[in-house]
């Protein structure tokens, strides 16, 4: 039975969630009201003097941490979301063609430019706004994730460039994910890694209610090729300390919001895999599967 300690702070874990999501919702709705009754104002504006009233890109965080800053949409209207991703895409644009001129090597992370938590129906909206002109937008439904790829990785006709050399990341990652629930953040961390030049080995469903699923998926998890392993689960949690029992390269582990009731929206495995008895493994927040690939990357380095 729980103690009255245990109970206290469930209680209190459950009221800061409700308390935090209608703080959040309602900053949101004034957000909008605030936008919409300046749009005329800024119709009259340069894109670049657009930008300036809601963004201050930090377009040279690639060069300090080695990956480039991305975009978190939700609580962003389309047109900033269309506007921040057209700069971005400008920018890389400017990267390549100041490699060009010197030994024409940029890497692969540097020209990946992502917003994530885009919603389909905001997608829409972004691209009845029109093409970008910097670049070309992809939207992939299951992870919520727009990309776009700079106009300059291609040539005049549209083929990739002979005179560009993509550095990529030699070790690849192996992205595991419990239950198929869990598939919105295990590919929102597997096409950050993609897109960001590392080949990714994607093992679906294999949660430890069927134990010999992740068993059987040892050749993969153990390939000498594998530099690290990401792990997504929800419910219990308990996936990424059974693979850190498996595997001699770090293990970064991401709770889903995914489970019933006590599971406080992936606070019980969030406290689960903090508690893991394997080590080396690495936790990061609920659903954060853009930060997990970002953490991957860098083990890799």
């Amino acid at each position: 039975m729980p103690s009255s300690l245990q109970r206290f702070i469930c209680q209190q874990l459950g009221r800061e969630c409700r308390r935090s999501m209608v703080i959040s919702r309602s900053a949101a709705r004034k957000s909008v009201r605030c936008i919409s009754g300046s749009s005329a104002k800024l119709n009259s504006q340069s894109p670049d003097e657009l930008l300036s009233t809601f963004a201050n890109l930090d377009h040279s965080r690639v060069k300090r941490v080695g990956f480039p800053e991305a975009v978190y949409g939700q609580g962003k209207t389309p047109s900033q979301i269309h506007s921040i991703l057209d700069s971005m895409a400008n920018n890389v644009n400017d990267m390549i063609e100041t490699a060009i001129e010197s030994d024409g090597i940029v890497s692969t992370a540097s020209t990946a430019i992502i917003a994530t938590r885009i919603d389909k129906s905001v997608y829409d909206e972004v691209e009845k706004i029109g093409p970008l002109q910097n670049g070309t937008m992809q939207y992939y439904e299951t992870a919520k994730l727009l990309s776009v790829r700079a106009n300059a990785l291609e040539d005049s006709d549209g083929n990739k460039r002979t005179d560009l050399i993509q550095s990529t990341i030699r070790k690849s990652v192996v992205v595991a994910c419990a239950g198929t629930t869990d598939l919105p953040v295990a590919e929102e961390a597997a096409l950050t890694l993609s897109l960001s030049g590392v080949q990714v080995t994607r093992i679906y469903d294999c949660g430890v209610a069927g134990l010999h699923r992740i068993i059987s998926a040892l050749p993969k998890l153990r390939d000498p090729d594998v530099g690290c392993v990401l792990v997504c689960a929800g419910m219990d949690g308990a996936l990424p300390s059974v693979v850190g029992g498996l595997v001699d390269v770090p293990v970064v582990a991401v709770p889903t919001s995914v489970g019933y009731g006590i599971s406080l929206g992936g606070i019980s495995a969030l406290l689960t895999m903090l508690n893991s008895c394997s080590p080396g493994v690495g936790v990061v927040n609920v659903d954060n599967g853009f930060g997990a690939a970002v953490w991957a990357i860098k083990c890799l380095r």
